[in-house]
């Protein structure tokens, strides 16, 4: 099984679309094309990455609702490879109305003048999480509203963890109460802590530590800070005594998969773990916490999210927008999240989505020190080459890593 919110290269496909001539395609119509509004009712095409039939579901009955009360329609579409698509279709000058964008893809849709630039007209924009307001912000404007978000926590496996003679009074709270508790949950049979081999796992411990790839508007690249340092060998020297491993070395797909089978006490996930738990492994009894302060007391995790996205050649900008506005309302979100296991991106959902689901509060609260992915146009392959770095630890030198990857992202950046 593979973890569902994460952000593995599509491929180049897509990037490489944005810069072709028309390439077609795209599965849409030609209607749309000259940026022109038309007048009477509008008919839009919107293109979901969806999860799965209950994703699919709950975004066609909530845009039926608002065609029903706007008068327009909207057809529902669920991708087959967004990435691929949505660059076919940005290629061709002929793009579905709204869109999923995902935040890592993000900054190279703004930069090629794919998306339109809504988000400072919405009236209620600042309702939606700072940390994700950053992440659809691009030279200054915000982009797109946040349809919803993921963060990472800790779980344990309250079964293992008893076993071990640990109680309540044990849970980490620093690197090395982690670093101590993992030692006491490895085992012959089991280790301590499951860690996915990439940025979108790992990157939590540079945020602890003060540090990520970027300053905070993507400007300057940081990557070979002492900081990110500090976290690339706190995660050497858990890998190197054995009392971390990466999923491949757990014969596991992802880390979720390893802990479901119990060959990891500890994770580190997001709140989608819960339905793969429920699903696959419903005897294994664990909670969330929240994840370790790092060495100075500064508290970290990572935000997955996404926006609604309206083309910046759509016809139909003044339906689209009022589509968005509909998606992102309140009781809508907490429709979604209750469908899809996502988090409502508004703060005020916040109360109602604890009172329904108070096993996801170590989420919901990391929002408040959450980094969003990196905001840089163009990065990924940059990223995917980090990512193999981390994978070739503990036997890697991270200072060599970062080195690599504050070269590679300056380039990219333009320094």
């Amino acid at each position: 099984m593979r973890n569902p919110r994460t952000r593995w290269a599509v491929g180049s496909l897509a990037l490489l679309s944005l810069s072709l001539s028309a390439c077609g395609g795209s599965g849409f119509d030609d209607s749309g094309t000259d940026g022109q509004e038309s007048a009477g009712p509008a008919s839009i095409k919107v293109l979901i990455a969806s999860s799965g039939d209950a994703e699919t579901k709950a975004v066609t009955d909530a845009s039926n609702a608002w065609g029903a009360k706007s008068g327009n329609k909207a057809t529902v579409t669920q991708a087959q490879d967004i990435g691929q698509q949505l660059g076919q279709g940005f290629a061709s000058n002929n793009p579905p109305d709204v869109f999923y964008v995902d935040a890592g893809r993000f900054a190279t849709y703004a930069s090629a003048g794919s998306l339109e630039p809504y988000g400072d007209s919405l009236p209620g924009k600042d309702d939606f999480y700072p940390a994700l307001r950053q992440a659809f912000t691009y030279d200054g404007k915000l982009y797109c509203a946040p349809k919803d978000f993921s963060t990472l926590g800790l779980q344990i496996n309250t079964t293992a963890w008893s076993k071990a003679g640990l109680t309540d009074a044990d849970i980490p709270t620093t690197w090395k109460e982690l670093a101590s508790v993992a030692k006491k949950l490895t085992t012959g049979k089991q280790v301590g802590l499951a860690l996915g081999d990439t940025r979108d796992r790992i990157g939590a411990f540079m945020v602890q530590a003060g540090g990520w790839v970027t300053n905070k508007d993507a400007t300057k690249v940081t990557a070979d800070s002492p900081a990110n340092l500090k976290a690339l060998n706190f995660v050497k020297s858990l890998l190197a005594d054995g009392s971390a491993k990466y999923p491949k070395q757990l014969d596991s797909g992802w880390p979720g998969e390893a802990f479901g089978k119990q060959k990891a006490a500890m994770t580190i996930e997001g709140n989608w773990i819960a339905g793969a738990m429920k699903s696959d492994y419903p005897d294994v009894k664990y909670k969330t916490v929240p994840l370790p302060a790092g060495p100075a007391g500064k508290k970290g995790t990572l935000a997955f999210t996404q926006c609604w996205g309206i083309a910046a050649k759509s016809k139909h900008k003044a339906a689209a927008i009022d589509f968005v506005k509909a998606m992102t309302a309140k009781d809508n979100q907490l429709t979604f999240a209750t469908a899809i296991g996502v988090m409502p991106s508004l703060q005020s959902a916040e109360a109602d989505y604890i009172a329904k689901s108070p096993q996801d509060k170590a989420f919901i609260d990391g929002a408040a020190y959450a980094q969003a992915p990196v905001n840089v146009a163009k990065i990924d392959q940059v990223l995917a080459d980090f990512d193999t770095g981390l994978q070739s630890l503990p036997g890697a030198d991270p200072k060599q890593i970062l080195a690599r990857l504050q070269k590679n992202a300056q380039a990219v950046v333009g320094q």
